[in-house]
């Protein structure tokens, strides 16, 4: 028992010592720990320095991503470059946007909003391809609707504009609109339509938490005209980045790519119409300078008319000398006591003259 006692014994104060030489590490690590943010610090500051630095607050934390909206931006078969562009040019701007590839135009409208329900998109622009020269633009509200249908015009992309204006990418944007979108009933669903798809939501993962750029909506000629500018800080003044197009509004729907018509616009001029108007214009200008020439031609083929001899046509012309009847045939002598006259030498022949003297 006593020499089990006395292992028992030397095993514990083995184990004190281990024990004492590892509360001594901790201790160590501990102290390391502590003076190793004092270091960052740096040395303390005494004074108003010092107060004023405790004053200044700490880094705001992020908040907490409310707003899910997401924009589904794609087209149609038959786009140009300029429109693949345009599109990817609003991709860039709108950092909550996704990308989706191009629907066959064969497809009806309506399968849009089954894409929209898979990428779980709530808003849409969708750009739609005709005849290889024009197109138009869906904004629309899936899937319960409104929608709206724009005729593009006036297409500008960045690549193209070269424009002295930048700024950050993914940075939210303000939305900049006319007085007019207040006062007709039209407009201000448009305005709301515009601000739930152009607005990046606050605290979006893929967005930057500044605002350094504006989306102006104009309406001028009933068309309404979207601009991109940056904001300087120093003077506040804007500088355009761009891209730029021209939006004329067709028809606003109650549902999402389709439904009920809200409103038409009675000003709206079709491409075809447009064309056509031009070619028959055309046509009349052809057609009235071939009626002049057929006039000239017929003026030129009737039969002229001889009108009396008027006595007073002689009245103030003068009578003019008589020609010589003979010709000389013969040279004439020449005049006796002319002088030959010296022709002049020049001042280089006077030199070698002088020379040659």
């Amino acid at each position: 028992m006593a020499a089990a006692g006395g292992k028992r014994q030397r095993r514990g104060g083995g184990g004190g010592d281990g024990g004492g030489r590892s509360g001594a590490k901790r201790r160590k690590k501990a102290e390391s720990l502590s003076a190793a943010p004092a270091e960052r610090r740096g040395p303390a500051v005494g004074g108003a320095a010092g107060e004023e630095e405790r004053r200044i607050p700490g880094p705001v934390s992020m908040g907490k991503w409310k707003n899910k909206e997401r924009v589904l931006v794609f087209s149609s078969r038959g786009i140009n470059f300029r429109t693949r562009h345009l599109m990817q040019d609003l991709r860039t701007l709108m950092p909550h946007s996704k990308a989706d590839t191009k629907m066959d135009r064969k497809d009806k409208l309506f399968v849009i909003n089954e894409v929209c329900e898979i990428k779980n998109c709530n808003k849409c622009i969708y750009f739609e391809a005709k005849k290889k020269q024009d197109l138009y633009m869906w904004l629309s509200n899936s899937p319960q609707g409104p929608s709206a249908k724009f005729l593009v015009q006036n297409i500008h992309t960045l690549a193209e504009l070269k424009m002295t204006g930048n700024c950050l990418k993914g940075s939210r944007p303000l939305l900049s609109f006319d007085p007019m979108f207040d006062k007709e009933p039209q407009y201000a669903l448009l305005k709301e339509l515009f601000i739930q798809i152009f607005c990046t939501p606050q605290y979006h993962p893929k967005s930057q938490p500044f605002v350094d750029h504006v989306f102006t909506f104009t309406v001028m000629d009933n068309r309404i005209w979207f601009r991109n500018y940056q904001i300087i800080e120093e003077d506040a003044a804007l500088v355009e980045i761009g891209p730029r197009f021209v939006l004329n509004l067709i028809k606003i729907f109650q549902g999402s790519f389709g439904g009920p018509t809200l409103y038409e616009n009675p000003k709206y001029q079709s491409p075809n119409m447009h064309r056509r108007i031009v070619r028959l214009a055309t046509a009349a200008k052809f057609r009235e300078k071939q009626q002049v020439k057929d006039v000239q031609k017929l003026k030129r083929r009737e039969d002229k008319v001889l009108l009396p001899k008027d006595p007073t046509e002689a009245v103030f012309d003068t009578p003019v000398e008589k020609k010589p009847v003979e010709i000389q045939l013969v040279k004439p002598e020449p005049k006796v006591g002319l002088k030959k006259k010296k022709k002049k030498l020049h001042t280089r022949q006077r030199k070698m003259l002088k020379r040659k003297a």
